[in-house]
């Protein structure tokens, strides 16, 4: 799947969702739906990356910047470098993958930073028996308060939420830490009782560490997710997808990570 991205709007004008209701062959209402929150936002995706790039061309004319990015790329785990531990130090950070591949990023080069958030839902149904007032043996009993058992249905719903991190640094494959799949003892001394605990501090300190990286933020709500990636793409299988796109915005080298020119 092929997505058609577009990005740096300053004003949502009645000229500008004109222009892209025009390109889309939406309504106005339509075009405008997309675009809520700001950008970047996913307005279209196609099997065919020639239908994508044709629709990216339209934009273009309009004078509305896009880009096609390759989902599948973007999702695939082989452009990632997925962290297994980690260590802070000094001058750099250094890291190594579950199956030994190492890593030394200076901080000095980390370009982009994006928490996220992975939140999914179960649903099951299970059988809630509880007793209740019964009028018949009541009565039966002479007026003295009788109960009985009743069983029902009820649906349960279960939400598991999983935090990520994405880094960005040159032309290196963008660096993934996972909450829940990594160990912490790289952290010596600063390590902290929990997962959570510790993967904020980590956050924390890669913002310290490199303050000239960009940061944002907004695909830790499920509201930001779906404005960025549009109602087409389930939130909870595209985070990576969302944090390609981002990186691909707020930088110019992103752009060329998993375009499909």
């Amino acid at each position: 799947m092929h997505v058609v991205v577009i990005f740096g709007w300053k004003e949502e004008t009645p000229e500008f969702v004109r222009s892209l209701s025009d390109a889309l062959r939406a309504t106005v209402f339509e075009a405008r739906q997309r675009i809520v929150g700001g950008g970047p936002a996913v307005v279209a995706s196609f099997s065919d990356p020639a239908q994508a790039a044709v629709l990216e061309s339209k934009l273009a004319q309009k004078g509305i910047k896009a880009l096609v990015l390759d989902a599948a790329a973007a999702c695939s785990s082989a452009a990632r470098f997925i962290v297994r531990r980690f260590e802070l130090g000094d001058s750099s950070l250094r890291s190594e993958t579950g199956d030994g591949q190492s890593d030394k990023i200076p901080y000095s080069e980390i370009d982009v930073l994006l928490p996220g958030m992975s939140i999914s839902g179960t649903v099951e149904t299970r059988t809630v028996t509880e007793r209740r007032l019964s009028l018949g043996k009541t009565l039966l009993s002479g007026g003295i308060p009788m109960t009985k058992k009743v069983a029902h249905q009820e649906e349960v719903t279960t939400e598991e939420r999983r935090k990520f991190l994405y880094l960005y640094a040159g032309e290196r494959l963008p660096v993934v830490f996972s909450q829940d799949g990594m160990t912490y003892d790289g952290l010596g001394p600063a390590m902290k009782p929990s997962r959570e605990l510790n993967f904020a501090y980590l956050l924390s300190e890669l913002r310290r560490l490199s303050p000239n990286a960009v940061y944002d933020d907004r695909l830790l709500t499920r509201l930001g997710q779906i404005r960025l990636l549009g109602p087409a793409q389930n939130p909870e299988t595209n985070l990576d997808l969302g944090a390609a796109i981002l990186a691909a915005c707020l930088l110019p080298q992103g752009r060329d990570r998993f375009d499909t020119e």
